[in-house]
């Protein structure tokens, strides 16, 4: 009998008594997968995110141990001796445990960032370089959300995480918050893959706001030809700038850059498939379901979380207006016209932004080509943000 009793008190129906809402968390897992699977928001992330959250608030699975990364440290000591029990044994570690390491140490943000780069064109931008300016502009979401976190009692360095949201660049968000502040991981990483999904719904109210018709009507003339040589040159030069410029951006730099040099120069096209397809593919997986253990009850189910959803809306909106704005601006001193609807694409949700875009100004005027212009000022969002992320890691990282 006491054998029975035994086993009935180390099944999860019996544990969930003592942490019941763990049960809330289970069905925001269960929600998060259902706008993973039926409604399609970025499912290729969200779904083993949510899938990860799912297994951490299982009672009694142990499979993530917020104890081995508490303070923001790796307690390797735990790995080897196990995790201590409040009964005074311990617990070895588990599978989520080993795989967040790759989230700790920066590793899979960096490999996701070769898949990118060797998934990415910046032919548009080196055709326009005016582009730039307009894909540093749509940073102003993350630094106007960085002083509103910093206002509502957020730490810089929690700030520093919730602002990066409005780069609408996953990887560098999770890369950011790991290293800032991993007790926000799970919520800040939800709300940054649920805001790139809602592109289409945030922006255009925002796009349309900020421009008249004669605006949006506005025509563009076709990039000029980009020759190999600048394809081969730009992702060597630009790794070199700004790791000189901002040394803590040199392993997000460097690893995009990295992924579009075996893009273009075509001598490595066996590699440039892998990391485009296996390599990305499985480093997703492991970021996903690690993220997602993260966000377990105490974790996730508080003001803060909120408060984190809400400034993440405000992030993507400035993003949006500083680079529909600065195109307005330019176009005070240019001769040749810029569709100020381009700018909105340098929240750097490569292509999302970029299509949004071109469908806002096709619906003006029909002739209205604007996804080759729009991509100049969205790879540019890229580099962008990860340029905002290396200022931060710089002035808040230990």
């Amino acid at each position: 009998m006491e054998a029975i009793v035994n086993f009935l008190k180390s099944t999860g129906f019996y544990l969930v008594s003592e942490n019941p809402l763990s049960l809330i968390m289970l069905v925001v897992a269960c929600v998060l997968l259902y706008l993973a699977i039926v409604k399609k928001f970025e499912p290729m992330l969200l779904l083993p995110i949510a899938f990860g959250m799912l297994l951490t608030n299982l009672p009694g699975a142990g499979i993530y141990h917020a104890e081995l990364f508490e303070g923001g440290h790796v307690h390797w000591e735990m790995f080897a001796s196990g995790v201590p029990l409040a009964n005074g044994g311990t617990e070895a570690v588990g599978l989520i445990d080993v795989l967040y390491l790759g989230v700790k140490l920066g590793v899979y943000p960096c490999l996701i960032f070769v898949g990118v780069g060797c998934m990415t064109d910046f032919g548009p931008l080196i055709a326009n370089p005016k582009s730039l300016l307009l894909g540093a502009a749509a940073q102003l979401g993350i630094f106007v959300t960085y002083i509103g976190a910093t206002l509502l009692g957020f730490t810089p360095e929690q700030a520093s995480s919730i602002g990066i949201i409005g780069g609408a660049d996953g990887p560098t968000a999770i890369f950011v918050t790991s290293k800032l502040a991993p007790e926000l991981l799970g919520p800040i990483a939800v709300a940054a893959y649920s805001y790139m999904a809602l592109v289409p719904v945030i922006q255009p109210p925002i796009m349309k706001a900020l421009t008249t018709k004669k605006e949006r009507m506005i025509q563009m003339k076709q990039l000029r030809e980009v020759s190999k040589t600048e394809k081969i040159l730009f992702p060597i030069v630009v790794t070199i700038f700004v790791s000189l410029m901002l040394p803590s951006a040199a392993s997000l730099i460097g690893a995009l850059m990295l992924g579009n040099l075996m893009r273009e120069s075509g001598v490595v096209e066996r590699l440039n498939k892998t990391a485009q397809n296996e390599l990305m593919n499985t480093v997703t997986i492991f970021l996903g379901i690690s993220v997602g253990a993260t966000a377990t009850a105490a974790n996730f189910l508080n003001v803060q979380t909120l408060s984190i959803l809400a400034l993440g809306v405000i992030a993507f909106g400035f993003g949006t207006a500083g680079g529909v704005l600065l195109a307005k601006f330019m176009n005070l001193f240019l001769k040749d016209k810029i569709n100020p609807l381009i700018g909105s694409a340098g929240v750097s949700a490569v292509p999302m932004a970029a299509r949004v875009s071109q469908v806002v100004g096709q619906k003006e005027n029909p002739r209205n080509f604007l996804l080759m212009h729009a991509m100049g000022p969205n790879v540019a969002g890229v580099i962008g943000s990860a340029v905002a992320a290396g200022v931060f890691l710089a002035l808040f990282g230990s």
